[in-house]
């Protein structure tokens, strides 16, 4: 035989079959066990840190969120005063444009003006609807990247070593 296979021996851990080198008397010995106490304490280190990890990284997210939320509430409120002011404005001109063409004029004029105020009026609130769609669009996407990251974040997508870690803490 060869002198290189002399120095493996066959090891059975449990039905797990793997070769490993022979120990000689001279070797110094093996490294006792880890203290269970010292492993709980890492096991509740490595939880803690998770767990402000994933504090730190909601709390983001619940920022995000409001902020969003805040400024879609801050558009439909100017969208809601802007329509009130213009429906305002639009009462206060039909009636002095009514007053107008009963006292001087035929109606001409003030049929295209109250075209004009109308024609305006609904630009403004297509304008702030686009703008709430943004918005709404900003959203969707927001949720669409946490959901695609929650899914990258899982352990199955870490290295072998952090999968088993991960198991065995559970």
């Amino acid at each position: 035989m060869d002198s290189t296979t002399d120095e493996w021996e066959l090891c059975n851990d449990d039905g797990f079959i793997y070769k490993r080198k022979k120990r000689r008397l001279d070797d110094p010995p093996a490294p006792q066990l880890p203290d269970p106490e010292a492993e709980d304490r890492e096991r509740r280190d490595r939880k803690r840190k998770a767990l402000l990890n994933l504090k730190t990284h909601y709390q983001k997210e619940i920022d995000h969120w409001d902020f969003l939320s805040n400024t879609l509430r801050a558009l439909q409120d100017n969208t809601h005063l802007k329509r009130h002011q213009d429906f305002r404005e639009m009462e206060s001109f039909l009636g002095s444009a009514s007053k107008l063409d009963q006292d001087t004029q035929v109606g001409c004029g003030s049929l295209v003006d109250d075209l004009l105020l109308q024609a305006e009026a609904q630009e403004a609130i297509i304008h702030d609807v686009s703008n709430l769609c943004d918005v709404a669009e900003a959203m969707c996407n927001a949720q669409e990247e946490w959901v695609t990251q929650s899914l990258v974040d899982l352990p199955v997508w870490a290295s072998p070593r952090e999968l088993m870690a991960s198991l065995c803490d559970e």
